[in-house]
């Protein structure tokens, strides 16, 4: 560690370029020898001089790329530490210090991103319902092309869901959320995004579709709730009440704001039923 600090000054940033500069010294120390020793007796056979060093280029040419392949791995494992590159070869059980250094920080990088991975997963989805939550829909409308972000947004709340969990027990709750997010799942097509917005609403973004498909949608969800209901608190079957608002490409606030008014329309009015945007504030 003393030498390595001691040589920092060489090449501070190439530590390659430092090993040559070590290296090249320490080959041609025999010609510098061979110099210093033809300067002080006035000996130097010119064939001599010429012979070592054609050996000491050679010797230093070797040095380089033996050098150069051996400092590979390194690379390779720097490359691997970026967020973009591949992983990384498994290098051979060789035992010597390279080896050893590469499999631990080999093991680390792969370690890191498999938990940067988990930690990207646990971000984006709903731990308890396994769809999305707020922050992955939100994400997933983000990546679309432009022109695929328009259609249809639903907020979907589950009606009276406080005297679930009061009367019924959190147990039951946490049931009843997750039976309602797969049958919505199962209800939508493949190209709409679901997901759990938070408590006991849903969200849904209907893509390339007008406001009489996602009604259709959501009202056949809710014919299939009440012919298999997802529980019942006091003998009452447990219901939904939806919010739903065209989306033109303005805005996404916007869009979200008009559909929890919609939504908040429908449960003042009784719940238990779906409510568009008004035209008028929906209008460019």
């Amino acid at each position: 560690m003393q030498f390595y600090l001691a040589t920092s000054f060489i090449f501070p940033r190439s530590l390659r370029l430092r090993l040559f500069a070590l290296c090249f010294v320490a080959t041609h120390l025999p010609l510098i020898g061979y110099i210093s020793w033809g300067m002080a007796t006035g000996r130097i056979a010119l064939a001599e001089f010429l012979l070592l060093l054609g050996a000491t280029l050679v010797g230093t040419i070797m040095a380089l790329m033996g050098i150069g392949a051996l400092l590979s791995p390194i690379h390779a494992l720097a490359d691997t530490l970026r967020p973009d590159s591949p992983e990384a070869p498994v290098l051979p059980e060789v035992g010597d210090v390279i080896r050893t250094l590469y499999a631990g920080v080999h093991r680390a990088a792969t370690s890191t991103r498999a938990q940067m991975d988990e930690l990207q997963v646990a971000a984006h989805e709903d731990p308890l319902t396994g769809i999305a939550n707020r922050r992955g829909l939100l994400a997933q409308i983000e990546e679309l092309p432009i022109e695929k972000r328009q259609g249809c947004i639903a907020i979907i709340d589950i009606d009276h869901f406080k005297q679930v969990n009061d009367r019924l027990g959190h147990d039951e709750g946490d049931r009843v959320l997750r039976d309602f997010a797969t049958r919505l799942s199962a209800q939508i097509r493949r190209i709409d995004m679901v997901a759990r917005w938070g408590g006991e609403e849903f969200a849904v973004f209907f893509q390339h579709c007008i406001e009489d498909e996602a009604s259709w949608s959501l009202a056949r969800l809710a014919e299939q709730i009440r012919e298999h209901p997802l529980g019942d608190v006091d003998g009452r079957p447990i219901t939904f009440s939806a919010g739903i608002c065209r989306w033109k490409g303005e805005e996404m606030d916007e869009v979200l704001r008009l559909a929890d008014q919609a939504l908040y329309e429908a449960k003042a009015n009784g719940r238990n039923q779906l409510r568009r945007a008004r035209p008028e504030r929906t209008a460019a």
